[in-house]
């Protein structure tokens, strides 16, 4: 994957499969603290202690469909290449969260790519999950809940056209100040 948005949606993905009802993801970017933090957390069914342990292996996955898992360990040695980490924390019948940082400015840092996209592609694809999503650069904030969307909407489903419409200007007015971080940083 070239982008971390696409990291976010392989991490929703495996909280979707986990059986969560409730998925929120955070992205905090710092150009004061030269930091990215992405975060994931989930009320699925989350891992015991030998899973989480080998977690990060490559080859070891929960997935049927194949035998490897690249997504976790690809974004942990990315994220240690630009001086940075991930930690993963689970409990079962709990949830999982999983918080990647990043140097922000790093010269290795993949792109964060089109979060409006990504946070769209959810919503729109998984309506009965309650999606929290954030995103924060320095004093700019944006969230979006999927709880407080839908108490809103009563009975109208998402795949209305008028509703999906909402969530696509939501997502990209929420958006549009993240702005691609120069791979120089500035004094």
């Amino acid at each position: 994957m070239r982008e971390l948005s696409l990291h976010l949606l392989d991490i929703a993905e495996n909280s979707i499969a986990a059986g969560a009802t409730i998925i929120r993801i955070f992205v905090d970017e710092s150009s004061i603290k030269d930091k990215l933090t992405l975060r994931v957390e989930d009320n699925g069914k989350g891992m015991d202690a030998e899973m989480l342990a080998q977690v990060t292996d490559p080859f070891v996955t929960s997935r049927s469909t194949r035998k490897v898992g690249l997504g976790i360990p690809l974004l942990k040695e990315a994220a240690e290449a630009c001086n940075g980490s991930l930690q993963i924390w689970s409990q079962p019948g709990i949830g999982t969260r999983i918080e990647i940082i990043f140097q922000r400015s790093h010269i290795d840092r993949m792109p964060l790519g089109n979060l409006a996209d990504t946070f769209r592609m959810l919503v729109v694809s998984e309506p009965k999950i309650d999606w929290e999503l954030g995103y924060r650069l320095d004093d700019y904030e944006f969230s979006y809940d999927q709880k407080q969307v839908r108490e809103t909407l009563g009975d109208v489903p998402f795949s209305d056209p008028l509703v999906l419409n909402y969530v696509r200007l939501t997502m990209e007015e929420g958006l549009k100040t993240q702005q691609p971080v120069s791979s120089i940083p500035s004094k």
